[in-house]
């Protein structure tokens, strides 16, 4: 399975607010963020950090795709 963390940036647009400013109000480094943006894994403790920066749960910043959809769609 793969994922993608389009909501996650939706997220931050809806809440005007960029990404080097969330990276450090999350304490997360630019490597970890540049693996987001690219729909890599990250560690379960940047999940944490970020669903407590922004208040919400996972499943509000990503999606987990079946393994023959890799666009960043919604279908499972």
């Amino acid at each position: 399975m793969d994922v993608c963390y389009n909501k996650l940036f939706k997220l931050l647009i809806d809440k005007n607010m960029k990404k080097t400013e969330f990276s450090k109000a999350a304490g997360i480094s630019a490597n970890t963020l540049a693996k987001l943006s690219k729909n890599d894994y990250v560690s379960m403790e940047v999940l944490v950090k970020i669903c407590r920066t922004l208040e919400c749960t996972p499943n509000d910043i990503m999606d987990i795709l079946s393994a023959n959809n890799k666009e960043g769609t919604n279908e499972y």
